[in-house]
């Protein structure tokens, strides 16, 4: 009875033992404290709403497709259980055991790959600059779609050309139509949509984009300009308070996406041709899966969906209570992402199903992925139904909540990470919001050559290499093997158990110290070994743009091996010992056994943590 009281009191008073967080102020004055959730449901919407973004809706149900129909289930939640969670898991773990953000979590823990979590926050400033383009994209759209009739639905605007084609809804025939160029041609005929020969694509690329063909950047587009701009001003007054703001606009950008979700599937499998979409969708075709590039994919939207190595994990959990279950709540998380990806496909190709009938072509004709899907192909299908302003209204609101939410934590992840690093200085009243400030100004500049003429390529080229499989792939290679070899997975355990009171799941130690890493290392060299460098079939890299796409790529990845002689100059000696204000509850166990074989001893003297003695059981042969 008086080991359990302890043992309660261990838990009730998770600082015991360590550094009282909030400390820094009293030592400094004027620095104020450290923030954290007001609740766990913000804490969870938080994260729902950063992993659950625009990849569910527009990537996953496409890949499913392409690979195999429910087939691609199977290398999914392969990855997903050997990959995914433990690396989701591991960050989130790490953020609430430090209280840190992505690159202090890392100092504290293993001060020799500090250099890891700067290579985080790399892929975060690339997400934070070109991400939020979808959202101005969205925005015009949605301006758009209040315009009687939607604009992208006939052909006689000043940016249709003579090649656009449509199709008038009441009929399948061939019909005609007035150009401005006063030029008739057929109203409809069969076509790429990522090309121009609807007036849904041409809306796209010359009202929207305004592509240009000379190859270069080209004009600035300034309604584009004005809504990236909008986008920057939401954005910056979500998170400028930190969780206090954060936390309170997460309760709707969170929730509204899936009541939308929702509202769009029961509309959708109600459609004639909507059950043949998804079967189209599910069809499973099991020669897929001796494919490799099935498996590249399925591990690759794992790692995009789920927002590993990006450092936004660590830094959400950062704000939570010691003694917060960050273990259940990593698994609710993961569930409800891969329920939500696969829930999305049943929306899409119900709708696109839908258009397929329509039109009396093939499904093949009309699946789409990305940029395409949201805002060519799905609005067509939209612009079928009556009462189409209504849905499209509701559709692009979905994508702007989408990526809203995703993006403003993103911000939120580098803030924390930079506020985190320099405590001092910007833990003080009005510092913190001029920080999001800067970043949100910077940011935007450096995502208006995106929105140029040409912009849309430049896109293209930071999605493909910046956020690239290899990074993340390369991150979350290191940061299993850190975690399970030198920080120690039987020490990060004992970590774990201390804050949530009982042992997770043995299989995820396992994966941190083999079964992660070899995947990671395979999918690498298979990316290295088929990598053409290629953007799509239309454009290919010039030397500039081979020389931009490599930085891209080898930027976050170098920070590794630079960190790390930095660790070497600055005090070799210490290079692996964590930070002493860190609460260790069994310094006295290993840090690393296998098979009850000591791999590493501890590394601490045995010492009283709090109120509770150390055990002594299991140390023999230490």
């Amino acid at each position: 009875m008086e080991e359990e009281a302890k043992s309660d009191a261990r838990l009730a008073d998770p600082e015991g033992g360590a550094a009282p967080r909030g400390a820094l102020p009293e030592e400094h004055p004027g620095v104020e404290a450290r923030g954290q959730w007001a609740n766990k449901r913000e804490f969870l919407l938080s994260m729902a709403g950063e992993i659950i973004g625009l990849g569910n809706v527009w990537r996953f149900p496409y890949l499913c497709y392409k690979n195999g129909g429910g087939v691609f289930f199977i290398p999914y939640f392969i990855f997903l259980f050997f990959c995914g969670i433990p690396v989701f898991f591991l960050e989130t773990a790490m953020g609430q055991y430090t209280s840190e953000g992505g690159v202090t979590a890392w100092r504290k823990m293993c001060p020799m790959f500090e250099g890891i979590g700067y290579a985080s926050q790399v892929i975060v400033v690339y997400l934070n600059i070109y991400y939020i383009v979808v959202l101005a994209w969205a925005i015009f759209y949605l301006y758009s779609s209040f315009l009687s009739p939607l604009p992208w639905t006939t052909c006689d605007n000043y940016w249709n050309t003579r090649n656009t084609h449509t199709r008038m809804h009441t009929h399948m025939h061939t019909h005609t139509c007035m150009h401005s160029h006063t030029h008739r041609s057929p109203c409809w005929r069969l076509g790429n949509y990522t090309t121009s020969t609807s007036p849904e694509a041409e809306f796209w690329t010359n009202r929207v984009l305004r592509m240009s063909g000379d190859g270069g950047l080209g004009a600035m587009n300034w309604e584009l300009a004005l809504c990236l701009l909008i986008a920057w001003v939401v954005c910056y007054f979500c998170v400028f308070k930190g969780v206090r703001s954060t936390g309170k606009v997460v309760y709707f950008t969170a929730t509204f996406p899936y009541l939308m979700l929702i509202i769009l599937f029961i509309r959708g499998v109600t459609l004639p041709g909507a059950w043949e979409g998804i079967k189209f969708y599910l069809t499973p075709d099991v020669s897929k899966l001796a494919n490799p590039a099935v498996w590249r994919d399925a591990g690759t939207q794992v790692f995009f969906s789920y927002a590993v190595c990006q450092g936004v994990l660590t830094a959400l959990g950062s704000y939570n209570k010691y003694n917060n279950n960050c273990y259940r709540d990593c698994i609710t998380l993961c569930c409800l992402n891969s329920a939500t990806s696969i829930f999305a496909g049943f929306t899409v190709f119900s709708v696109l199903g839908f258009m397929a009938h329509e039109l009396g072509v093939s499904m093949l004709e009309v699946q789409s992925s990305g940029p395409g899907l949201a805002f060519i192909a799905y609005p067509r299908a939209l612009s079928m139904l009556p009462g189409s302003a209504f849905w499209a209204v509701l559709f692009f609101l979905m994508i702007l909540f989408l990526g809203l939410d995703s993006q403003f934590v993103c911000v939120e992840s580098l803030a924390t990470a930079i506020t985190d690093m320099f405590p001092k200085q910007l833990r003080r009243r009005g510092r913190r919001e001029l920080l999001v400030l800067f970043i949100a100004v910077v940011c935007f500049l450096l995502g208006l050559p995106l929105i140029t003429e040409g912009g849309i390529l430049l896109f293209q080229l930071v999605d493909t290499y910046g956020p690239s499989g290899i990074g993340l792939l390369f991150i979350a290679c290191f940061e299993t093997t850190v975690i399970g070899w030198v920080y120690g997975a039987d020490r990060f355990l004992d970590n774990v158990e201390d804050m949530i009171g009982y042992r997770p799941f043995p299989v995820l130690k396992y994966c941190w110290l083999f079964f992660t890493p070899a995947i990671c290392v395979a999918t690498i060299f298979y990316e290295l070994q088929t990598n053409t460098l290629v953007l799509d079939e239309d454009y290919h890299m010039s030397t500039g743009m081979l020389v931009f796409a490599s930085l891209l790529v080898v930027v976050p990845m170098m920070c590794v091996p630079v960190f790390l002689g930095v660790s070497l100059y600055r005090d070799q000696g210490k290079m692996t010992t964590p930070s002493s204000d860190l609460r260790q509850a069994r310094p006295h166990k290993p840090v690393l056994t296998l098979c009850k074989r000591v791999i590493f001893k501890a590394q601490a003297t045995p010492v009283t943590v709090g109120n509770v003695k150390p055990e002594t059981e299991g140390i023999t042969g230490v």
